[in-house]
């Protein structure tokens, strides 16, 4: 199944949640955090403005996003889960 996201949307791969501390402590299942990071899969075409042009995502696949902690539809696809989410949603891109 493939999902091709519509007008400014955005499908995310959410990146896994550290296991380990920077010290070296393993951390169980119920204490990892929500990643808040994730590659971009794919683009939707944009969101369209009232004169009918777009105006194009800003974002392109393969960057590394973040995104709000409670942001996005969570969708699976191929058995992995993914996030869409509005570009508007999207924090910043990390370099």
């Amino acid at each position: 199944m493939a999902v091709q996201p519509l007008e400014d949307r955005i499908l995310v791969r959410p990146l896994e949640a550290e296991s380990r501390t920077e010290s070296g402590i393993y951390l169980p299942e119920s204490a990892k955090e929500k990643p808040m990071q994730g590659k971009v899969v794919a683009c939707g075409p944009g969101k369209r403005l009232d004169n009918g042009e777009r105006i194009t995502p800003v974002v392109k696949k393969g960057d590394t996003v973040v995104f709000g902690k409670y942001s996005g539809t969570e969708v699976e696809v191929k058995n992995v889960a993914h996030l869409i989410v509005r570009e508007s949603e999207l924090l910043g891109i990390v370099e």
